[in-house]
Protein backbone atom coordinates (compact mmCIF):
# COMPACT_ATOMS: atom_id res chain seq x y z
CA UNK A 1 0.00 0.00 0.00
CA UNK A 2 1.53 3.57 -1.05
CA UNK A 3 2.10 5.64 2.16
CA UNK A 4 0.91 8.96 2.15
CA UNK A 5 3.97 10.55 1.18
CA UNK A 6 4.31 8.08 -1.97
CA UNK A 7 0.57 9.62 -2.99
CA UNK A 8 2.41 12.69 -2.95
CA UNK A 9 5.45 12.23 -4.93
CA UNK A 10 4.13 10.35 -7.29
CA UNK A 11 0.66 12.85 -7.91
CA UNK A 12 3.56 15.53 -8.34
CA UNK A 13 5.44 13.16 -10.71
CA UNK A 14 2.68 12.24 -12.97
CA UNK A 15 2.19 16.21 -13.50
CA UNK A 16 5.76 17.09 -14.42
CA UNK A 17 5.36 14.07 -16.63
CA UNK A 18 2.35 14.88 -18.31
CA UNK A 19 3.77 18.58 -19.28
CA UNK A 20 7.38 17.80 -20.36
CA UNK A 21 8.02 14.15 -20.52
CA UNK A 22 10.48 14.16 -18.06
CA UNK A 23 10.98 14.26 -13.84
CA UNK A 24 13.40 15.28 -12.68
CA UNK A 25 13.96 15.62 -8.18
CA UNK A 26 13.36 19.31 -8.49
CA UNK A 27 10.51 18.91 -9.75
CA UNK A 28 9.00 16.38 -7.25
CA UNK A 29 10.39 18.57 -4.18
CA UNK A 30 8.89 22.10 -5.58
CA UNK A 31 5.58 19.51 -5.99
CA UNK A 32 5.57 18.82 -2.33
CA UNK A 33 5.77 22.67 -1.91
CA UNK A 34 9.03 22.01 0.46
CA UNK A 35 10.70 24.09 -2.33
CA UNK A 36 9.64 27.34 -4.05
CA UNK A 37 11.14 28.61 -7.78
CA UNK A 38 12.69 31.62 -6.18
CA UNK A 39 14.92 28.85 -3.42
CA UNK A 40 15.88 27.33 -6.75
CA UNK A 41 16.64 30.21 -8.87
CA UNK A 42 18.52 31.05 -5.90
CA UNK A 43 20.73 28.07 -5.38
CA UNK A 44 21.35 27.48 -9.23
CA UNK A 45 22.58 31.25 -9.24
CA UNK A 46 25.22 30.14 -6.73
CA UNK A 47 24.02 32.02 -4.07
CA UNK A 48 23.06 29.13 -1.65
CA UNK A 49 25.85 26.58 -0.43
CA UNK A 50 23.04 23.73 -0.67
CA UNK A 51 19.82 23.28 -1.66
CA UNK A 52 18.84 21.86 1.76
CA UNK A 53 19.35 25.00 3.32
CA UNK A 54 16.38 26.71 1.35
CA UNK A 55 14.23 23.61 1.54
CA UNK A 56 11.20 23.28 4.31
CA UNK A 57 12.76 19.39 4.87
CA UNK A 58 15.85 18.41 6.00
CA UNK A 59 18.14 15.61 3.51
CA UNK A 60 16.51 12.48 5.48
CA UNK A 61 13.52 13.67 4.69
CA UNK A 62 14.37 14.47 0.71
CA UNK A 63 15.65 11.45 0.77
CA UNK A 64 12.47 9.85 1.37
CA UNK A 65 10.71 11.38 -1.24
CA UNK A 66 13.47 10.31 -4.08
CA UNK A 67 13.15 6.63 -2.61
CA UNK A 68 9.40 6.94 -3.42
CA UNK A 69 10.42 8.58 -6.55
CA UNK A 70 12.40 5.84 -8.11
CA UNK A 71 10.04 3.38 -7.16
CA UNK A 72 7.23 5.18 -9.13
CA UNK A 73 9.61 5.80 -12.08
CA UNK A 74 10.56 2.04 -12.21
CA UNK A 75 7.29 1.42 -12.11
CA UNK A 76 6.40 3.32 -15.11
CA UNK A 77 9.76 1.88 -17.29
CA UNK A 78 10.80 5.36 -16.88
CA UNK A 79 14.61 5.56 -18.44
CA UNK A 80 17.03 7.09 -16.03
CA UNK A 81 19.37 9.47 -17.19
CA UNK A 82 21.65 11.80 -14.90
CA UNK A 83 22.50 15.30 -15.52
CA UNK A 84 25.08 18.31 -14.32
CA UNK A 85 24.65 20.74 -12.12
CA UNK A 86 27.09 24.00 -12.45
CA UNK A 87 26.32 27.50 -10.70
CA UNK A 88 25.41 30.51 -12.41
CA UNK A 89 29.26 32.05 -11.50
CA UNK A 90 31.97 32.71 -13.48
CA UNK A 91 33.75 29.87 -11.28
CA UNK A 92 30.98 27.20 -12.87
CA UNK A 93 31.35 24.99 -9.69
CA UNK A 94 29.16 21.75 -9.14
CA UNK A 95 26.03 22.51 -7.41
CA UNK A 96 25.38 20.84 -3.95
CA UNK A 97 22.27 19.42 -3.02
CA UNK A 98 22.83 18.73 0.46
CA UNK A 99 24.88 20.16 3.56
CA UNK A 100 27.00 17.10 4.03
CA UNK A 101 27.42 16.08 0.50
CA UNK A 102 26.48 12.96 0.62
CA UNK A 103 27.82 11.11 -2.70
CA UNK A 104 24.92 8.96 -3.00
CA UNK A 105 22.50 11.22 -1.91
CA UNK A 106 23.72 13.52 -4.17
CA UNK A 107 23.83 11.28 -7.55
CA UNK A 108 20.06 10.75 -6.34
CA UNK A 109 19.03 14.56 -6.92
CA UNK A 110 20.98 14.47 -10.57
CA UNK A 111 18.66 11.16 -12.08
CA UNK A 112 16.39 12.67 -13.65
CA UNK A 113 13.56 9.90 -15.03
CA UNK A 114 12.45 10.59 -19.14
CA UNK A 115 9.58 9.07 -21.15
CA UNK A 116 10.29 5.85 -22.97
CA UNK A 117 8.21 7.26 -25.96
CA UNK A 118 10.95 10.20 -26.58
CA UNK A 119 13.32 9.26 -29.00
CA UNK A 120 17.40 9.20 -28.39
CA UNK A 121 18.03 12.49 -30.43
CA UNK A 122 15.45 13.92 -27.70
CA UNK A 123 16.41 12.58 -24.65
CA UNK A 124 20.01 14.07 -25.68
CA UNK A 125 18.66 17.25 -25.99
CA UNK A 126 17.21 17.24 -22.72
CA UNK A 127 20.16 15.94 -21.08
CA UNK A 128 22.03 18.62 -23.02
CA UNK A 129 19.45 21.60 -21.69
CA UNK A 130 19.18 19.67 -18.30
CA UNK A 131 23.41 19.92 -17.79
CA UNK A 132 24.08 23.56 -19.40
CA UNK A 133 25.51 25.99 -17.01
CA UNK A 134 22.58 28.62 -16.14
CA UNK A 135 23.31 32.07 -17.17
CA UNK A 136 25.36 34.67 -15.06
CA UNK A 137 23.73 36.93 -13.08
CA UNK A 138 24.52 40.80 -12.00
CA UNK A 139 22.10 42.07 -9.51
CA UNK A 140 20.08 45.44 -9.64
CA UNK A 141 20.22 46.02 -6.19
CA UNK A 142 17.76 47.68 -3.88
CA UNK A 143 20.03 49.28 -1.12
CA UNK A 144 23.83 50.65 -0.85
CA UNK A 145 26.09 48.27 -0.96
CA UNK A 146 29.93 47.80 -0.81
CA UNK A 147 32.27 45.70 -3.32
CA UNK A 148 34.44 43.12 -1.40
CA UNK A 149 37.15 43.68 -3.59
CA UNK A 150 37.80 47.55 -3.96
CA UNK A 151 35.11 48.84 -1.61
CA UNK A 152 33.31 50.93 -4.32
CA UNK A 153 30.24 50.35 -5.79
CA UNK A 154 28.07 50.37 -8.83
CA UNK A 155 24.87 49.74 -10.77
CA UNK A 156 25.35 46.27 -10.61
CA UNK A 157 26.88 43.47 -8.09
CA UNK A 158 28.38 39.91 -9.23
CA UNK A 159 28.25 37.50 -6.64
CA UNK A 160 31.40 35.54 -6.28
CA UNK A 161 31.52 33.09 -3.52
CA UNK A 162 29.35 34.80 -0.91
CA UNK A 163 30.46 38.52 -1.25
CA UNK A 164 29.31 41.13 -3.87
CA UNK A 165 31.78 41.79 -6.34
CA UNK A 166 31.13 45.48 -9.24
CA UNK A 167 31.91 44.84 -12.44
CA UNK A 168 35.52 46.17 -12.89
CA UNK A 169 36.59 44.03 -9.89
CA UNK A 170 34.30 41.12 -12.19
CA UNK A 171 36.34 41.83 -15.41
CA UNK A 172 32.88 42.38 -16.87
CA UNK A 173 32.97 46.24 -17.04
CA UNK A 174 33.38 46.60 -20.81
CA UNK A 175 29.79 44.69 -21.31
CA UNK A 176 26.80 47.20 -22.53
CA UNK A 177 22.59 47.07 -20.80
CA UNK A 178 20.35 46.04 -23.17
CA UNK A 179 16.91 46.40 -21.72
CA UNK A 180 14.20 43.84 -22.00
CA UNK A 181 11.58 43.70 -24.29
CA UNK A 182 12.87 42.63 -27.13
CA UNK A 183 13.37 38.88 -27.04
CA UNK A 184 14.97 38.26 -30.48
CA UNK A 185 17.20 40.88 -30.05
CA UNK A 186 18.36 39.79 -26.52
CA UNK A 187 18.75 36.28 -27.63
CA UNK A 188 20.86 37.06 -30.67
CA UNK A 189 23.09 39.35 -28.68
CA UNK A 190 24.15 37.09 -25.62
CA UNK A 191 24.96 34.13 -28.94
CA UNK A 192 26.89 36.58 -30.57
CA UNK A 193 28.87 37.86 -27.16
CA UNK A 194 31.31 35.38 -25.55
CA UNK A 195 30.76 37.18 -22.32
CA UNK A 196 27.44 37.97 -20.83
CA UNK A 197 24.84 38.01 -18.02
CA UNK A 198 21.42 38.55 -17.43
CA UNK A 199 20.57 41.47 -14.84
CA UNK A 200 17.80 41.10 -12.52
CA UNK A 201 16.26 42.73 -9.59
CA UNK A 202 14.36 41.81 -6.48
CA UNK A 203 10.81 42.69 -6.24
CA UNK A 204 9.85 43.01 -2.45
CA UNK A 205 6.40 42.36 -3.50
CA UNK A 206 6.29 39.24 -5.59
CA UNK A 207 9.27 37.99 -3.30
CA UNK A 208 11.09 37.06 -6.58
CA UNK A 209 13.84 38.18 -8.68
CA UNK A 210 12.74 40.24 -11.86
CA UNK A 211 14.82 40.41 -15.44
CA UNK A 212 15.83 43.64 -16.23
CA UNK A 213 17.72 42.92 -19.41
CA UNK A 214 21.44 41.63 -20.06
CA UNK A 215 25.21 42.83 -20.18
CA UNK A 216 26.44 42.07 -23.68
CA UNK A 217 29.78 42.70 -25.69
CA UNK A 218 28.91 45.80 -27.57
CA UNK A 219 30.19 44.42 -30.87
CA UNK A 220 27.52 41.76 -30.18
CA UNK A 221 24.73 43.92 -29.99
CA UNK A 222 25.61 45.89 -33.08
CA UNK A 223 25.59 42.37 -34.66
CA UNK A 224 22.44 41.53 -33.20
CA UNK A 225 20.75 44.50 -34.67
CA UNK A 226 21.77 44.43 -37.86
CA UNK A 227 20.72 40.20 -37.99
CA UNK A 228 17.96 41.35 -36.97
CA UNK A 229 16.91 44.28 -39.09
CA UNK A 230 17.70 41.67 -41.72
CA UNK A 231 14.80 39.29 -41.27
CA UNK A 232 12.21 41.54 -39.21
CA UNK A 233 9.56 40.84 -41.77
CA UNK A 234 9.79 36.93 -41.67
CA UNK A 235 9.47 37.10 -37.92
CA UNK A 236 6.75 39.16 -38.24
CA UNK A 237 4.99 36.79 -40.12
CA UNK A 238 6.02 33.86 -37.51
CA UNK A 239 4.76 36.04 -34.54
CA UNK A 240 1.40 36.00 -36.19
CA UNK A 241 1.30 32.67 -36.87
CA UNK A 242 2.31 32.03 -33.06
CA UNK A 243 -0.39 34.25 -32.06
CA UNK A 244 -3.11 32.30 -34.14
CA UNK A 245 -1.56 28.99 -32.59
CA UNK A 246 -1.42 29.99 -29.18
CA UNK A 247 -5.16 31.45 -29.59
CA UNK A 248 -6.00 28.12 -30.72
CA UNK A 249 -4.46 26.00 -28.22
CA UNK A 250 -5.68 28.58 -25.25
CA UNK A 251 -9.47 27.94 -26.67
CA UNK A 252 -9.40 24.08 -26.85
CA UNK A 253 -7.59 24.06 -23.33
CA UNK A 254 -10.50 26.20 -21.86
CA UNK A 255 -12.70 24.07 -23.26
CA UNK A 256 -11.40 20.82 -22.15
CA UNK A 257 -11.40 22.55 -18.40
CA UNK A 258 -15.03 23.75 -18.62
CA UNK A 259 -15.66 20.25 -19.34
CA UNK A 260 -13.95 19.20 -16.72
CA UNK A 261 -15.32 21.29 -14.23
CA UNK A 262 -18.82 19.95 -15.38
CA UNK A 263 -17.77 16.73 -14.75
CA UNK A 264 -16.46 17.55 -11.11
CA UNK A 265 -19.48 19.74 -10.66
CA UNK A 266 -22.36 18.07 -12.74
CA UNK A 267 -24.93 20.98 -11.38
CA UNK A 268 -22.51 24.01 -12.40
CA UNK A 269 -24.41 26.14 -15.60
CA UNK A 270 -22.84 25.86 -18.21
CA UNK A 271 -22.20 29.29 -18.77
CA UNK A 272 -20.16 29.57 -15.41
CA UNK A 273 -18.14 26.84 -15.68
CA UNK A 274 -16.77 28.61 -19.19
CA UNK A 275 -16.69 31.58 -17.71
CA UNK A 276 -14.31 30.12 -14.88
CA UNK A 277 -12.46 28.18 -17.44
CA UNK A 278 -12.13 31.62 -19.69
CA UNK A 279 -10.65 33.11 -16.11
CA UNK A 280 -8.29 30.99 -14.86
CA UNK A 281 -6.43 29.45 -17.91
CA UNK A 282 -5.88 33.56 -19.13
CA UNK A 283 -2.10 33.04 -21.03
CA UNK A 284 0.15 35.06 -18.40
CA UNK A 285 -2.22 35.45 -15.56
CA UNK A 286 -0.50 33.54 -12.99
CA UNK A 287 -3.73 32.20 -12.27
CA UNK A 288 -4.22 28.75 -11.10
CA UNK A 289 -5.56 27.69 -14.39
CA UNK A 290 -2.04 28.07 -15.42
CA UNK A 291 -0.08 25.83 -13.59
CA UNK A 292 1.47 22.61 -14.43
CA UNK A 293 -1.20 20.97 -12.39
CA UNK A 294 -4.21 22.18 -14.16
CA UNK A 295 -2.95 22.07 -17.87
CA UNK A 296 -3.34 18.27 -16.72
CA UNK A 297 -6.44 18.82 -15.35
CA UNK A 298 -5.80 18.18 -12.38
CA UNK A 299 -8.64 17.28 -9.60
CA UNK A 300 -7.36 19.76 -6.91
CA UNK A 301 -6.00 22.44 -9.56
CA UNK A 302 -9.59 22.55 -11.02
CA UNK A 303 -11.30 22.84 -7.88
CA UNK A 304 -9.33 25.86 -6.93
CA UNK A 305 -10.32 27.24 -9.95
CA UNK A 306 -14.37 27.06 -8.96
CA UNK A 307 -13.72 27.68 -5.48
CA UNK A 308 -11.57 31.25 -6.65
CA UNK A 309 -14.59 31.71 -8.61
CA UNK A 310 -17.56 31.10 -6.18
CA UNK A 311 -15.27 33.50 -3.53
CA UNK A 312 -15.47 36.30 -5.75
CA UNK A 313 -18.75 36.43 -7.71
CA UNK A 314 -21.02 34.49 -5.01
CA UNK A 315 -19.50 35.83 -1.67
CA UNK A 316 -19.29 39.28 -0.17
CA UNK A 317 -15.42 38.08 0.12
CA UNK A 318 -14.54 41.25 -2.13
CA UNK A 319 -16.71 43.79 0.09
CA UNK A 320 -14.91 42.73 2.83
CA UNK A 321 -11.48 43.01 1.68
CA UNK A 322 -12.37 46.57 0.71
CA UNK A 323 -13.33 47.38 4.20
CA UNK A 324 -10.13 46.13 5.44
CA UNK A 325 -11.19 42.46 7.10
CA UNK A 326 -7.84 40.47 6.81
CA UNK A 327 -7.73 38.16 4.24
CA UNK A 328 -7.74 35.01 5.61
CA UNK A 329 -9.88 36.26 7.70
CA UNK A 330 -12.04 37.09 5.37
CA UNK A 331 -11.80 33.85 3.72
CA UNK A 332 -12.69 31.70 7.22
CA UNK A 333 -15.75 34.15 7.04
CA UNK A 334 -17.15 33.16 3.52
CA UNK A 335 -16.13 29.35 3.76
CA UNK A 336 -19.47 28.60 4.78
CA UNK A 337 -21.09 30.13 1.38
CA UNK A 338 -18.65 28.55 -0.73
CA UNK A 339 -19.15 25.27 0.70
CA UNK A 340 -22.77 25.53 0.24
CA UNK A 341 -22.34 26.65 -3.81
CA UNK A 342 -20.09 23.67 -4.15
CA UNK A 343 -22.36 21.44 -2.64
CA UNK A 344 -25.06 22.48 -5.01
CA UNK A 345 -22.89 22.44 -8.05
CA UNK A 346 -22.11 18.68 -6.71
CA UNK A 347 -25.15 17.42 -6.81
Amino acid sequence: MRSKLGGRVAQAAEIALATRKYVTPIDVLTGLRWLHDRHVETWRQGRADSLERLAAVDAARMAEALSHLRAWAVSRDLVESEAAYTAGTRDRRPLRFTAAGDEDLERAFRVHWLSPDLSEARRRQIAERQSKAPDLVAVAPLDAWTCAGCGDTGPYLIMEGDRPHCLTCADMDHLCFLPAGNAALSRRAKKESGLSAVVVRFNRRRKRYERLGVLVEEEALTRAEEQCLADEEARLRRRERDRERRAGEDAEFQARMAAEIRRLFPRCPAERAEAIAAHAAVRGSGRVGRTAAARVLDENAITLAVIASVRHLDTDYDELLMAGTPRMTARERIRPRVEEVLTAWRG
